[in-house]
């Protein structure tokens, strides 16, 4: 009788153990090895085999075992459509008291090579669904009872709660890796935003960035090529996570590494070239970067521009809105791709608005796209204002159109207007002759 009563304290120890395995975090190899361990312990067999299923190929993966051979657990492929795993799926115990006989067996050769006679094979379930197969092996012929079917069961049903626990361990973690990944794109990319717009005479400069997750694709910037040359452009990286912002950090850069003279020496075209060289270069597939650049020379009243698959920038003079398309395909898709430029009067008070699409594709709780329509009638009946007035009117106004409707786009904005009275450093640099 005591005998009894320590074999019983044994066993509800070990199912005890198993069941905080089920209840922690753990990795999903760990819990499946000490899984393994335990139910032989448990059953007092020989050895023990877990096989997952694999959804997608439609067999079972040989994930842990216990007490089996490396030619063993190499032996060969099982798949649900086997008649013993067929029969564990649909909630039978099947037991097979002489593996060397049956005909259910499926690596006859393998099994008598390993010395394993008996098998008991019970399915793994979670909410009704299977997951994977238990399989407990003896050297000794018919040795799975109604009791090794009722454990091994209890096992099974401990395993199926311990490994689903762990997959969903595993599955935290990587949202966690994938949410650290997230936080440092989003670093990168508000580093290569300008904090503030450029104070240069003759120029009013402003611009606005409105992220609507940690990381986006959006980016500007200025570079100041000369005392009176100002290149600005806005680009919007087609990518995701760290990969698109270290696109976007190695685009910027080549844009600036242009900006030392290159505008001087090289014409536009020529500078294109090369960006559009090294997005392809850069570029996977389905990634590319669309751009809108622009050259303002105060002194000779000049913009000179290329649209590269981008927003078209628009020009508001004196109430008209014209749309700058002049230009070519998106950067990284070919090498010999022609883009032509084209140079327009820029003078007092004439003003160019650039922005991403997040701005006109913003939608409301009804589905409704703001659009470029609004935006162009916004800006006909928009009055001569200074370029940070521009941006408050036109976000303010998109505002009104999709209330507290949440994005899935960046917005950012940039607008720089001809005004020879700008001298933000109070200067006579020359601007007013």
């Amino acid at each position: 009788m005591m005998e009894e009563v320590d074999k019983q304290s044994y066993l509800e120890e070990e199912i005890y153990q198993i069941s905080t395995l089920a209840a922690g975090n753990f990795a999903l190899p760990v819990v499946l090895d000490r899984l393994a361990a335990a139910a032989v312990r448990v059953t007092n067999t020989t050895a023990c085999s877990m096989r997952l299923l694999d959804e997608e190929a439609g067999d079972l993966k040989m994930r842990s075992t216990y007490g089996l051979s490396e030619a063993y657990r190499n032996k060969g492929p099982v798949t649900k459509d086997e008649p013993v795993i067929r029969e564990a799926f649909e909630g039978k115990a099947v037991v097979l008291d002489d593996m060397r006989i049956d005909s259910r067996v499926q690596y006859r050769e393998a099994s008598i090579k390993e010395g394993l006679i008996s098998q008991l094979t019970v399915g793994m379930f979670f909410h009704d669904k299977p997951i994977g197969v238990l399989r407990l092996y003896s050297p000794e012929p018919a040795r799975f009872d109604e009791d090794a079917i009722r454990i091994a069961r209890l096992v099974a049903s401990q395993c199926a709660i311990a490994i689903t626990n762990a997959r969903l361990y595993n599955e935290a973690l990587e949202g966690a890796r994938m949410a650290e990944q997230m936080r440092l794109a989003g670093i990168i990319q508000r580093r290569m935003i300008p904090e503030k717009a450029p104070c240069m005479c003759g120029l009013d400069v402003a611009a606005v960035y409105r992220p609507c997750y940690e990381i986006g694709g959006d980016l500007y910037d200025f570079l100041q090529a000369d005392d009176h040359t100002l290149v600005t452009g806005i680009a919007d990286v087609i990518g995701k996570g760290v990969p698109a912002a270290i696109m976007m950090s190695m685009f910027r850069g080549t844009m600036r590494a242009n900006a030392d003279g290159g505008y001087g020496r090289h014409s536009m075209e020529e500078i294109i070239h090369k960006l559009n060289a090294v997005a392809c270069n850069e570029c996977k597939d389905g990634e590319f970067i669309t751009l809108f650049i622009a050259r303002i020379d105060t002194r000779a009243n000049t913009l000179t521009y290329c649209n590269c698959g981008h927003e078209p920038g628009v020009l508001l003079r004196s109430g008209d809105v014209h749309e700058l398309n002049e230009g070519g395909l998106v950067l990284g898709i070919t090498q010999n791709t022609h883009y032509s430029i084209q140079t327009v009067p820029f003078e007092q008070e004439d003003c160019l608005l650039m922005y991403t699409d997040g701005l006109i594709d913003a939608m409301n709780f009804d589905g409704r796209i703001w659009g470029r329509d609004r935006l162009m009638e916004l800006l006909r009946n928009n009055p001569t204002t200074s370029a940070e007035y521009l941006l408050r009117n036109i976000l303010g106004y998109r505002r009104r159109f999709v209330g507290l409707a949440s994005q899935t786009d960046d917005t950012s904005i940039v607008a720089v207007r001809r005004d020879v009275n700008a001298n933000p450093h109070g200067l006579d640099c020359g601007c007013h002759k």
